[in-house]
């Protein structure tokens, strides 16, 4: 049996009760680094992948187990991957996604919001032009700063933020115009950009 299951943004405290009874309960229990780290409190047995390729060799080796991701599974997350790879997946339980937490940290609604990814992803940066609202995630090459960037260029004018280390100690939350420089404190993060329409 194989489930995947949403840990939330990172702290262990934004986790449904109910993935928390999973981490606790399953036998064999594998996450992300630095979902792993996060749950160290709670078992500290849990098996660290760094690559979705490894999952494959454990799903072989172990009948039952729980495989964590960040935020939510289904967005953006591990069980297309599996999916793809042929394999059935029993069970899948939600999480808060990294957005949900930040649009909510902003007092903004996401509602019509055009979600998307940058990370290892290739997205048309102009679609973000016919849409007041935008979240997206990024990665070490498609940074806030480059996307901040490259939407000036763009012709973008309005706000952007970037939230990085998202319900983690360290959590920074930087809200600039479009076309000004934003620090990558980190490889991930969440934007929002919003767009002064004409």
């Amino acid at each position: 049996m194989v489930i995947v299951a949403g840990v939330g943004p990172g702290n262990p405290k934004y986790m449904i009760s109910e993935v928390a009874e999973l981490v606790e309960n399953m036998e064999n229990v594998v996450a992300f680094g630095r979902v792993s780290k996060g749950l160290n409190e709670i078992r500290d047995d849990i098996k660290s992948v760094v690559k979705v390729s490894e999952l494959n060799d454990l799903i072989n080796e172990y009948d039952d187990l729980l495989i964590l991701a960040s935020g939510d599974p289904e967005f953006y997350g591990v069980t297309d991957y599996l999916k793809r790879s042929g394999i059935v997946i029993d069970r899948v339980v939600p999480g808060i996604s990294s957005f949900q937490y930040l649009m909510c940290k902003l007092q903004k609604s996401w509602q019509n919001t055009n979600l998307f990814s940058l990370h290892g992803r290739d997205y048309e940066l102009s679609e973000v032009l016919n849409n007041e609202m935008n979240i997206c995630l990024t990665d070490s090459i498609n940074t806030p700063n480059s996307i901040s960037k490259s939407l000036y260029e763009l012709g973008a004018r309005g706000s952007i933020t970037a939230g990085y280390n998202l319900s983690y100690d360290d959590e920074l939350i930087i809200s600039k115009k479009i076309g000004d420089t934003l620090d990558d404190i980190s490889a991930l993060a969440v934007v929002v950009i919003e767009i002064e329409m004409d």
